[in-house]
């Protein structure tokens, strides 16, 4: 297996970076999407929050696998096809991202959402009370607390995107798992490829999985003093 790993040590090592990549880009832009798509669900005008509460309970209920194929091919029946000189397969790559920033930013929201209702509601009235605008108690009083809530549920997700970017490569993303199919059509070894492939992602989620427990004692105590 060291052996294996050291002669296609460039095709893992790629696949985790792009695996990475795609999780920084999806945790982002899906705490952004997801923030939105919680204040949506959470507005008093009817016709948004019935389109985002479906947004939300379409992505939430259905597979991913599905969602992937669904919007991938959609997209090609359509001819939606997204090209740029300097990046081979972007096409790919796009639809994929899109498809795990649509399908995290629906949980994403509804972990905001949570954080939110979480706080307490007579802080927002002192705030009213004191002259201050309902969007800015939200952004001065509301949502920093309500961050302190969620920042484990939100690493969380972080985590869980690292192992849902395996799905992705359904469609042609050179993510770690493509990787590891690439090394067996080359290498006509089958397990080997897949036990590296489960250290390597075992490696990139162990220390993070780690960190949400250190940063949830850390919010514990901060609370408890």
């Amino acid at each position: 297996m060291v052996e294996l790993f050291g002669k296609y040590h460039e095709h893992f090592l790629g696949g985790a970076y792009m695996a990475l990549i795609l999780s920084l880009i999806t945790v982002f832009c899906g705490t952004i999407l997801g923030t939105l798509a919680a204040l949506g669900k959470m507005s008093r005008f009817k016709p948004l929050k019935w389109i985002v509460s479906a947004y939300i309970e379409i992505f939430r209920s259905t597979p991913l696998m599905v969602q992937v194929m669904i919007i991938y091919f959609g997209a090609a029946a359509c001819g939606l096809k997204i090209n740029v000189p300097f990046m081979k397969d972007f096409n790919s790559f796009f639809w994929g991202l899109l498809v795990l920033i649509l399908n995290s930013s629906a949980y994403i929201a509804e972990i905001i959402r949570s954080g939110i209702n979480a706080v307490d509601h007579g802080q927002v009235e002192a705030a009213r009370s004191l002259g201050m605008s309902h969007a800015l108690t939200l952004k001065m009083v509301v949502l920093p607390q309500a961050l302190r809530n969620i920042l484990p549920a939100l690493m969380n997700e972080f985590v869980a995107i690292i192992k849902e970017t395996s799905i992705v490569s359904l469609v042609g993303i050179t993510e770690l798992m493509f990787s590891a199919k690439d090394v067996i059509s080359i290498s006509y070894r089958t397990l080997e490829p897949y036990v590296i492939t489960a250290i390597l992602y075992f490696i990139m989620v162990f220390p993070l999985s780690k960190l949400v427990g250190y940063l949830e004692r850390r919010l514990n105590a901060s609370v408890t003093r």
